[in-house]
């Protein structure tokens, strides 16, 4: 009896990791979709760089308001229902801003995409801590390598229809019913994690837990790397290096390449490491990447510097959602706070590269991001394993975590 139980066990756990990355993977393709379909939407509105540079502010925006009110989607309705309901809402709003006919129309558009991106991240990020708990191992790394994958493959459509001159009004709300239908059938595999009955609904706004604030300083190291990096690389290659086009486009390609395959492999690391010794060596070769970048005389060495940028960053952010997660009563709201903290390093990272550029020099520009890799291994101890990673069994908050769905 108890043998039989423990088989079906472990096959509802294998299925909600399946779901998660499935759910990582389309949250992945909706951003990768609209990512590829920005210049269609910029020519079509007449938009000048100006206006298109505000109305992209919008979504960061709506994700950061949005983010707290996770928490209570998943009180009230389960993390089943309550990641199918988000991640259903994230799609549809990819539709928006190709539908939008002016401006004002598609920064409102942008608002409630980046609001439902926000939210649905929140909430699949806290499917996938309660999932690495269960399996007492790490796997969050690897979902979040499935974001990247999403967003690859989704750009690859991206790709094809621009070349194919599709208009962004046909191709946004087609990748949106698609991913939609995907997220309904993925959904039905999640752990059906439930409050205690006397638990209250946790509160609309609330400041992230000092414990959480800490965290995301880490993350925000990390994704201020990867926001530079990933906006810059080019500029860097042609203005510094003297590339020419072809190679400077192929060094953001080995920094998200890069990035996203160490992504997929980071948790052997974390698992043979432990997540404190991962990320203090990420920490190190994120340091030497800026280092050769810095320090880059030919083009070769700019792009193996970005790359090894990549591969340092990489399990950084998984790792900070991980351990935020396992920091306190209230997962969803101390990773509200962590990706608070996170997107607004990200959203900030690209114009401070800017201005100390213009300023000095896009060389002074990368020492101050390569100054902030040794964040990650000043804070890699607030990364640290708690108790809930160390394994747990099915508990009374899941509902039917042994019923089968299929």
């Amino acid at each position: 009896m108890g043998s039989g139980h423990d088989a079906q066990e472990t096959r509802t756990l294998r299925r909600a990791r399946r779901s998660v990355a499935a759910v990582f993977a389309i949250h992945g393709a909706a951003a990768g979709s609209l990512a590829t379909r920005i210049p269609w939407i910029k020519d079509h509105l007449h938009l000048s760089a100006g206006q298109l540079g505000l109305a992209l502010v919008a979504p960061a925006i709506g994700s950061f308001t949005s983010m707290p009110l996770a928490g209570r989607v998943l009180h009230a309705r389960g993390h089943r229902a309550g990641n199918g309901l988000l991640i259903c809402l994230y799609a549809a709003a990819l539709a928006l801003p190709a539908l939008a006919p002016n401006l004002p129309l598609l920064v409102m558009a942008l608002l409630v995409y980046g609001a439902t991106a926000g939210v649905a991240d929140v909430a699949m990020n806290a499917q996938a801590v309660e999932v690495e708990a269960r399996l007492g191992r790490s796997v969050m790394s690897g979902l979040h390598g499935m974001w990247s994958v999403g967003g690859l493959l989704a750009s690859g459509v991206g790709i094809a229809a621009a070349a194919l001159a599709v208009p962004g009004s046909a191709h946004l709300p087609a990748m949106a019913a698609c991913l939609a239908l995907l997220a309904l059938s993925a959904c039905r595999g999640l752990l059906d994690v439930r409050p205690e009955p006397e638990e209250e609904a946790p509160p609309r706004f609330a400041l992230p837990p000092r414990s959480a604030f800490a965290i995301g300083l880490v993350g925000f190291c990390a994704v201020f790397a990867e926001g530079a990096g990933g906006d810059w690389s080019g500029v860097y290659l042609r203005s510094v290096a003297g590339a020419a086009p072809a190679v400077a486009a192929a060094s953001y390609t080995a920094f998200a390449g890069t990035m996203a395959a160490a992504r997929l492999s980071g948790d052997a690391a974390v698992r043979r490491f432990g997540a404190v010794r991962a990320t203090r060596g990420s920490g190190a070769l994120a340091t030497a990447g800026g280092l050769l970048v810095v320090t880059a005389g030919s083009a070769v060495q700019a792009i193996a510097g970005f790359a090894l940028l990549g591969v340092g960053i990489a399990v950084v952010v998984p790792l900070c959602f991980a351990a935020a997660g396992h920091s306190g009563d209230n997962p969803s709201r101390a990773i509200a706070g962590v990706a608070t903290v996170t997107y607004t390093s990200g959203l900030i990272a690209p114009a401070t590269v800017g201005l100390i550029a213009q300023a000095t020099s896009l060389r002074v520009s990368f020492g101050v991001v390569t100054a902030l890799t040794l964040g990650l291994a000043a804070g890699a101890r607030l990364l640290a394993p708690r108790a809930a990673l160390r394994g747990r069994s099915v508990g009374p908050r899941e509902s039917d975590a042994v019923e089968s769905n299929l």
